[in-house]
């Protein structure tokens, strides 16, 4: 009988559980599922989507990965509001990015930088200035002509993601931090700053406390360019 059934090939139910994952989003939105709302069980889920409960189980397993379903005490699988920078951390390797994905990642990072001067420009505290003052002091000199900073960068544009007040944007700011020390240590940044329009942290610092939201954006783009140079150029 075991002669029988070698070289069969097993049936590939991959698809099957994409269909099921797919429609069971399709079934929460439809419903108008809410966070916190119990999910139906498993077996009820095979039954209404004419499937085994091995495929249910795995479309729940996908569905828990991306945060959209948590499992809670006596009460099964519910509804849950997933936590984006999370999903994303799970895959933000530096190891296994290539330089492309690398090279927009940054990309992101310089929309970003330069799209939240307006909150930090309305939500800045004369504490949060004092602390960015700290910071800058204890840079080196010139730093516009060094390679990288990498502590001092970390350090400052942590600070202005915290300004921001936004969580979700502060996540992905330590997101992008084991980023930073692959480029870092990765002999990527070889060239000197092309950008004789630089502005350094401290002139950041002094439109922060006197400046615009206007001013603010064109600095932190002429700030962030330089990287760029350094890097892609």
């Amino acid at each position: 009988m075991a002669d029988l059934f070698q070289g069969i090939k097993s049936i590939d139910t991959s698809s099957l559980v994409d269909k099921v994952e797919s429609n069971l989003i399709e079934l929460f939105i439809e419903k108008e599922f809410k966070v916190g709302d119990s999910i139906p069980k498993e077996l009820e889920l095979a039954q209404s989507l004419g499937v085994s409960r091995t495929v249910v189980r795995e479309a729940m397993l996908r569905l828990r990965l991306m945060g959209l379903v948590e499992s809670k005490k006596h009460r099964g699988a519910v509804i849950t509001s997933p936590d984006l920078v999370s999903v994303l951390e799970k895959s933000m390797n530096p190891k296994i990015l290539n330089g492309e994905t690398l090279k927009e990642i940054f990309e992101m990072r310089l929309s970003l930088e330069i799209g939240m001067a307006d909150f930090i420009m309305e939500r800045v505290t004369p504490e949060d200035i004092e602390a960015l003052k700290d910071l800058i002091k204890n840079e080196p000199s010139l730093s516009d002509r060094m390679l990288f900073q990498i502590e001092h960068e970390i350090a400052f544009h942590g600070k202005l993601y915290e300004i921001t007040r936004n969580e979700t944007m502060k996540k992905f700011q330590k997101l992008l931090l084991p980023v930073f020390d692959y480029v870092h240590k990765s002999g990527l940044l070889k060239k000197m700053p092309v950008n004789r329009n630089y502005v350094s942290h401290q002139g950041i610092v002094e439109i922060i406390e006197n400046g615009n939201s206007e001013k603010l954006r064109n600095a932190m783009r002429s700030h962030l360019e330089n990287h760029f140079a350094r890097l892609f150029e």
